[in-house]
């Protein structure tokens, strides 16, 4: 028998799990519990998720630098965090056993296959036990999504709803209730691999609020134009996407500090610089509708992390990958200069813009012809802010596996040329290319000197990557050309393509907004739910 709450608390223990939303402020599930009654907040670090191949030691620290700051948060409010090491059903067996369970509380998870099959166990043992489970959204993602219609104006109004103040918790000792915090297990004793990454962003929501602060007023001013290089990028990006990966922030406070920003800009009319600012925020709140657009994809089919969106690339490529092409890539020593050094500031920064997200992902898959899993689970161990959501789809995408997409593959020579013109990045991270010519540094290959670098200092490039992507042009396109294909895509574009009802563009209309697109590339997915839950998405 579990120890009996004071009659004042008729509703009973509140247990709060936390997951991927690790902060106290703007936290549905926490406000809600906290009025009911004592609140017992716990996270369950899960040995059976970090043993996944998509799960990485970069993210484990992160992890943790999250975890420490939340436990000290909450222990102001009155009652601090407590962590559980163990596999989520039978830890919350153990507590229900020993405390009594009156309500689960979590956000919803758009999270790997992993925790997806875990949610159903937890489901089963919830509905087994007579424990109701809320699950409020914390983002716009939206399950069980009958129709895509209408789906970015449920966005914005999900955006716009106010954000939840910290709310005080009544201390468990003070009802009599002794309970163990627990200890934050280090990753060795999980089995995690080392994991070094020396410029790895440090994690807790301290940290998440001065980078958006530093973003919205300091270092995104050139945003728009400096986006997509390496060598910019770093600084004029957000940087935002681990916090939002790990819910130090919430995507809501997000949206709103940057409308305000705008709206800001929006009076300060034609002063200096205030126009390019408009232009950095405006493009900014309009990729955080993206954020959303593409994890809705994981929500509704949940296989996309492991099975082809079209079919029809069922053994298009081998799914036993060529170990030495594949190890070269991983290692940033492909012989092409561009990729191995973008390659190489991922794995010490754990951090990437967005294009070269999707060269380095186009260049396996289309030069080196490697099936995506594979190199789709190392770029995941690789990014700290690896999000489930949009990483699969955006893998696939790039990979031409979508059937809906045009197919893109990057020269990645070009794309040096064009981001790195200079070669300033390719210098910082492929050192031993520091006595080939500037005017071969993007081919080193046709340097005069290359026989004195090439397989010496670096590697000669593992393949010709014009007629690799010739090659691979070819094999793809060739599977367009059947009646069925485009039958199949259909059936896609229509469940999961976004609707051209419209993102409202906000600001200088003083917020009755404009419409535009929301999608003109539809990313999208064909019947890849599980068998147990055919037809239904996610529990």
């Amino acid at each position: 028998m579990h120890p009996a709450l004071p009659a004042s608390f008729p509703s009973g223990l509140q247990v709060v799990w936390f997951k991927r939303d690790l902060r106290a402020f703007d936290h549905q599930p926490l406000f809600e519990a906290a009025r009911l009654g004592p609140v017992l907040p716990l996270y369950i670090v899960e040995p059976g998720l970090w043993a996944q191949p998509d799960m990485s030691g970069r993210q484990f620290a992160f992890l943790r630098e999250c975890l420490q700051e939340l436990r000290e948060a909450l222990a102001r409010l009155g009652q601090p965090l407590i962590i559980r090491t163990g596999e989520a059903v039978p830890v919350l067996s153990a507590l229900h056993r020993a405390r009594g369970i009156a309500a689960l509380w979590s956000h919803e998870e758009t999270g790997n296959l992993w925790t997806f099959r875990r949610d159903l166990a937890v489901k089963a043992f919830a509905r087994a036990e007579g424990i109701p489970w809320h699950e409020p959204r914390q983002t716009g993602v939206v399950r069980r999504l009958a129709s895509r219609n209408g789906w970015a104006a449920r966005w914005d109004h999900d955006m716009r709803k106010p954000l939840l103040p910290e709310t005080p918790l009544i201390p468990l000792a003070s009802l009599g209730l002794t309970i163990d915090p627990g200890p934050l297990p280090p990753a060795e004793s999980l089995g995690i691999t080392p994991d070094p990454c020396s410029q790895r962003q440090p994690g807790g929501r301290k940290a998440g609020l001065a980078c958006l602060e530093s973003f919205l007023h300091r270092r995104g001013k050139t945003y728009r134009s400096g986006m997509s290089s390496p060598v910019s990028g770093f600084d004029v990006c957000s940087r935002l996407s681990p916090h939002i990966a790990f819910g130090t922030l919430s995507l809501r406070e997000i949206t709103q500090r940057g409308e305000d920003r705008l709206n800001q800009l929006v009076l300060a009319g034609d002063a200096p610089g205030a126009a390019t600012w408009r232009g950095a925020v405006s493009s900014f709140l309009a990729r955080l509708h993206w954020h959303c657009h593409f994890m809705q994809k994981l929500e509704d089919a949940p296989r996309i992390e492991v099975s082809n969106l079209h079919p029809a690339h069922d053994g298009l490529r081998p799914r036993e990958p060529d170990r030495a092409r594949l190890e070269a890539w991983m290692k940033g020593e492909t012989g092409l200069p561009f990729v191995d050094a973008t390659m190489r500031a991922l794995l010490a920064t754990g951090w990437m813009n967005f294009r070269m997200r999707a060269m380095l992902m186009a260049v396996s898959s289309y030069h080196l012809w490697l099936d995506w899993r594979t190199p789709g689970q190392h770029l995941a161990r690789c990014f700290t802010d690896y999000e489930p959501g949009i990483h699969w789809p955006q893998v696939q995408m790039q990979s031409g596996t979508t059937g809906i997409n045009t197919i893109r593959i990057y020269n990645p020579v070009k794309q040096g040329i064009d981001q790195d013109p200079d070669g300033r990045f390719i210098r910082r991270w492929v050192p031993e290319l520091a006595a080939i010519p500037d005017a071969f540094l993007h081919e080193p290959w046709k340097a005069p000197n290359a026989g004195a670098v090439l397989d010496k200092a670096y590697p000669m490039p593992v393949v010709d990557h014009v007629a690799a992507a010739r090659a691979a042009r070819d094999k793809v396109w060739s599977l367009r050309k059947d009646r069925e294909f485009h039958k199949a895509a259909d059936t896609i574009q229509e469940k999961h393509g976004s609707r051209k009802a419209g993102i409202t563009r906000r600001g200088r209309d003083g917020g009755r907004g404009r419409k535009r697109p929301a999608d003109t590339s539809a990313q999208l997915s064909l019947g890849l739910l599980l068998p147990e839950e055919e037809g239904k998405g996610r529990p």
